[in-house]
């Protein structure tokens, strides 16, 4: 069992100077206390995601620890050239001594691809070329892909990744089907949803996958707040999600729409929904437990920093969940 953080890097009303400073800080912890990877969303044009630009904050990420491993969870393939791309990637690898993991996709959110200029439709087609690109990139010496979006002739390539012959890859899965389909690419998987569906999204997964291979990292994601007691780690997780839900639904409230994958307005809701747990460590630990049984994950994402939690608030689960929850789910 591995243990990693997903972050939206979402807005908690501090000024933003010191809210970077503050997620860092809580980054340099993450390292210290021995978790596999960091993760983090691209948004834009709404509080959900104060990390417009990853690899602008991610730079800082590779310099602020030591063993984390961090990437995006996605890059948003359509608001990029794939060249450009393919060159900011090579550079955070080696930025970080090889502990890049790439997490893309067409984008969440059809609202903030309009916004660029992109039309949703035609997302798909976008990213399959943008890989296709990338994918060149990575082989080295020339990339030739010629496309609707893109003519990239015998374009030169002088940057590689640290790690060979790319570093590892990620996709966001909330299907049967979009789960078979990454592991016939061999892409590392997480999903967001309910331990039940994502059981059934990693049982298709594990039969489409090679087994010759080494078995990759089956991610599920959960909000996770700890303290010393049930009530102490309720009173923060209720006060705070909301804050979240409210940058969650920004853009979508701007525009007189809704998300396409809506989440419960209270934290209350989040629990019922198996989504969410805020507790003692035994609490949260059984909990955690029943959903890495139930889904058959191997690696669990934990989102501990959300809404207007503070630096001690957040700091407090960190260091309770890597001291109590963290030895007794290792067993599993």
């Amino acid at each position: 069992m591995k243990f990693g953080i997903f972050d939206h890097v979402d807005a908690s009303g501090a000024p933003l100077a010191d809210y970077y400073e503050e997620r860092l800080k809580l980054v340099e912890l993450y390292d210290s206390a021995g978790f596999h990877a960091y993760h983090i969303a691209e948004h834009h044009s709404t509080p959900l995601g104060m990390a417009a630009s990853p690899s602008v904050f991610l730079s800082a990420v590779a310099q602020r620890t030591e063993k984390l491993r961090f990437g995006p969870m996605i890059f948003a393939l359509p608001l990029y050239h794939p060249l450009r791309l393919f060159e900011e990637i090579c550079m955070l690898d080696h930025m970080s001594r090889g502990r890049l993991e790439l997490g893309f996709g067409r984008g969440a959110s059809p609202l903030e691809l309009k916004i660029f200029g992109v039309e949703p439709s035609g997302a798909q087609a976008f990213y399959d070329e943008a890989m296709e690109i990338i994918m060149a990139g990575f082989k080295g010496e020339r990339i030739n892909v010629k496309g609707e979006y893109f003519d990239c002739g015998d374009v030169p390539v002088i940057f590689d990744p640290n790690q060979k012959p790319h570093p590892p890859l990620w996709y966001g899965v909330h299907s049967t089907e979009s789960a078979k389909k990454a592991a016939k690419q061999k892409l590392n998987i997480i999903s967001l949803d309910p331990a039940g569906p994502t059981g059934q999204f990693f049982d298709a997964y594990v039969g489409a996958f090679d087994q010759s291979l080494p078995k990759p990292l089956m991610g599920i994601g959960r909000f996770v707040t700890v303290a010393p007691t049930d009530a102490e780690a309720l009173d923060i997780a209720r006060r705070s999600y909301p804050v979240w839900h409210e940058s969650f639904n920004f853009l979508f409230r701007d525009r007189g729409s809704s998300p396409r994958h809506q989440r419960a307005a209270t934290y209350d809701g989040l629990e019922k929904d198996g989504m969410g747990i805020a507790g003692s460590p035994e609490t949260v630990t059984q909990f955690l437990s029943e959903n890495l049984k139930t889904s058959q994950a191997n690696y669990l994402v934990c989102q501990f920093a959300y809404g207007d939690q503070t630096s001690a608030e957040m700091q407090q689960t960190v260091e309770l969940f890597s001291n109590e929850v963290m030895p007794e789910l290792s067993a599993i």
